[in-house]
């Protein structure tokens, strides 16, 4: 299976339609189409549904185009990594969950930038099941992590900032002039949940039951749909703090007692370092070291 095959398939799967992709990549269609025989004859599988008009992919062509991606990025990563290093070049691949303390990653991307200006940063926000998947497959160099996730797998450096869990509201919520929210407060409140903490026992801390006997109402990703969600008064966000800012419309109610959620810089074990990514870690373990002085 070659790249320049995978990549075939993947303007098939863009166009749905072997006419429009040969005509992009400036092939036959004949050509085009044979390759792709080949590809189906190669995996032992059918990839296309193919109609008078359309191309389009089966599940299994949906599998292998999500995989056919994650290939193709790692080939072009790897490429920019094996350029000459004379110059200290390269661009370094993090992944985080969404936390104000992504600010101390920020701190040392703009030092490194300053000494070594042809250094990049290519940034991924995400839950740590999505971060993971990706440091596995060589698809990140670092990632920024809530707990819990399989610590074994990775080199890790324990962050120094405290993530506070509570509740997110509009400013007319009944208590939204209250600092702080307990866990008998929430049972009735309808409830925005982070996908991976509605998949977790975390919840157990928070009121002693089990996800199913609280009102939750839909799940999130990323902050910033939830948000969204909250304003248009479809449930309250569980959320951590320092995501909004307490301007005239939501308000952050801390959990009391707290709920704090630790985190931690990762990479995974054995991993073989650019020399851009030596040196951004080398400048963020300096400012982690100072902010716990």
């Amino acid at each position: 299976m070659e790249i320049r095959t995978l990549k075939y398939f993947l303007e098939i799967a863009k166009t749905e339609n072997m006419t429009s992709a040969a005509r992009n990549l400036h092939v036959s269609q004949s050509a085009l189409s044979r390759q792709m025989t080949d590809l189906e004859r190669e995996i032992g599988k059918t990839l296309f549904i193919r109609t008078n008009r359309q191309t389009l992919l089966s599940e299994d062509g949906l599998h292998l185009a999500r995989r056919a991606e994650e290939i193709i990025a790692l080939v072009e990563k790897t490429e920019k990594e094996m350029h000459d290093e004379k110059d200290i070049s390269g661009e370094i691949h993090i992944g985080a969950g969404e936390t104000k303390g992504f600010s101390l990653l920020c701190e040392a991307m703009k030092r490194v930038q300053e000494k070594y200006p042809h250094i990049s940063f290519s940034t991924y926000s995400g839950n740590a099941t999505d971060i993971s998947e990706k440091l596995e497959h060589g698809l990140l160099d670092f990632g920024l992590m809530f707990e819990p996730f399989s610590k074994e797998r990775y080199q890790c450096i324990d962050f120094p900032y405290v993530n506070k869990l509570g509740l997110i509201v509009k400013s007319d919520h009944p208590l939204a002039n209250q600092k702080s929210i307990t866990e008998k407060e929430i049972r009735d409140i309808p409830l925005l949940v982070s996908s991976r903490l509605n998949d977790k026992k975390l919840f157990q801390e928070l009121s002693n039951k089990e996800v199913e006997a609280l009102k939750i109402k839909g799940t999130y990703n990323l902050i910033f749909n939830a948000i969204l969600m909250v304003n248009q008064g479809i449930g309250s966000a569980i959320a951590i703090d320092g995501l909004i800012n307490q301007d005239n419309n939501l308000r952050f109610l801390q959990f009391e007692p707290e709920i704090n959620l630790k985190m931690y810089f990762v990479w995974k074990k054995n991993h073989i370092h650019t020399k851009a990514s030596e040196i951004f870690l080398e400048e963020l373990q300096k400012i982690i070291q100072d902010a716990r002085n």
